[in-house]
């Protein structure tokens, strides 16, 4: 008899990121499987994995703009509010009430939440979990993070209650250890895998000849302006160079300023990304990728850059060596002229990028999406 998995909705509400593109490609590898079998504690998301996805397709949430095309007339909130209520509006408000049914319900073997809520504890029924563990930057960069945010202490709960955890790289679980005092026998390490083996760029993106990479998030703890900074020099020794920025928000007011204020407010451009086959072409046709953050808990990006065959420049912090080994180039994130020379080393000599393109495809076929879904299927049998 197939075991039965059950994911909830939490992570789901993210359109992109690492996490629910973690859980996705799990599910996708699940489903190959006769001796698993899967469920998903969902309803509405416009998560674009799934959306593209045959596997789940859930509801689009409709906005309260959608829901009247824009206009604004009296008693707008109230009437989207009393139609979500009765399920006539798709909402991610449907969600946990989807999740607390199928907890419910039972029929499951083993849950593995998809974030750090434990508003489910109390549905679980004996029922064993499971609980992956991203990264601790919550608990190491707390000035970071609102003083009011409930994640370190819903972490720290449902890491001391789950039957097992999963940590996504062995300095996470060493930071989890040290940070929470959990038993090293609880925590298995899992790595994570690359999705975009094989894809196709896309010819329509418009990008510099010569280009930077930096990919996602920019805020707080990924460092970026002190990388913007570091490679500010670089500009201006150089004309035809450029940084570009896939993913994440628009530039805010702030980084524009920080920009005008270095003199390279022409020479940073940002790239929406909303296909594999995009982010394929921003590593593929860049001198280098760039991932200067101080802490992370493994970095996608880095197998994503060496599937591309795109050089990869990295701190030298957190899981960063242990993913990438010597098949990438190093910088103190700290040190804004470290960064700048270890920029400089790559991009100015070809003998090096290519032989960091050549390390990057052998480190490569230690990670797979295959490998994480066969480990994490031990997991979930040792607490059948």
């Amino acid at each position: 008899m197939a075991i039965r998995i059950l994911f909830d909705h939490q992570i789901f509400a993210q359109k992109y990121g690492g996490i629910s593109r973690y859980y996705y490609e799990l599910i996708k590898q699940l489903d190959k499987d006769n001796n698993f079998s899967w469920e998903l504690g969902l309803k509405c998301s416009d998560n674009a994995y799934l959306l593209n996805s045959s596997l789940f397709r859930p509801n689009k949430v409709l906005s309260f703009n959608d829901f009247c095309f824009g206009f604004n007339f009296k008693g707008k909130s109230r009437l989207y509010n009393a139609l979500e209520g009765i399920g006539l509006i798709n909402s991610l408000n449907a969600n946990p009430k989807t999740s607390i049914k199928m907890l419910q319900g039972g029929k499951y073997d083993v849950f593995h939440p998809t974030y750090y809520d434990p508003y489910f504890y109390k549905y679980l029924n004996n029922k064993p979990f499971v609980l992956t563990i991203y990264d601790m930057i919550y608990e190491l960069y707390p000035a970071q993070f609102p003083a009011e945010d409930p994640t370190v202490m819903h972490k720290r709960l449902l890491a001391e209650k789950a039957d097992a955890i999963i940590a996504i790289s062995e300095n996470t679980r060493q930071d989890i250890i040290k940070l929470y005092g959990i038993d090293s026998k609880k925590i298995k390490v899992i790595y994570l895998g690359n999705s975009l083996v094989g894809s196709e760029s896309d010819s329509d993106v418009k990008l510099p000849g010569k280009y930077i990479l930096y990919i996602g998030n920019r805020a707080l703890y990924k460092n970026f302006k002190l990388f913007v900074k570091a490679i500010a020099p670089l500009f201006r020794q150089d004309n035809n160079l450029y940084l570009v920025c896939g993913g994440g928000n628009i530039f805010s007011p702030e980084e524009i300023n920080l920009f005008k204020d270095l003199s390279c407010e022409n020479r940073i451009i940002h790239q929406q990304v909303k296909e594999d086959r995009t982010l394929a072409s921003l590593y593929k046709n860049a001198l280098a990728f760039v991932f200067p953050s101080l802490y992370e808990g493994f970095g996608i990006p880095v197998l994503e850059s060496f599937s591309c065959g795109c050089p990869v420049i990295l701190s030298n912090s957190s899981s960063f060596p242990e993913v990438a080994l010597d098949a990438a180039e190093y910088f103190n994130p700290e040190d804004e002229l470290s960064i700048t020379e270890a920029v400089k080393k790559v991009i100015y000599c070809e003998d090096r990028r290519n032989e960091l393109r050549s390390k990057g495809f052998e480190r490569l076929k230690y990670f797979s999406w295959e490998k994480t879904a066969a480990e994490t299927k031990k997991v979930y049998e040792s607490l059948i």
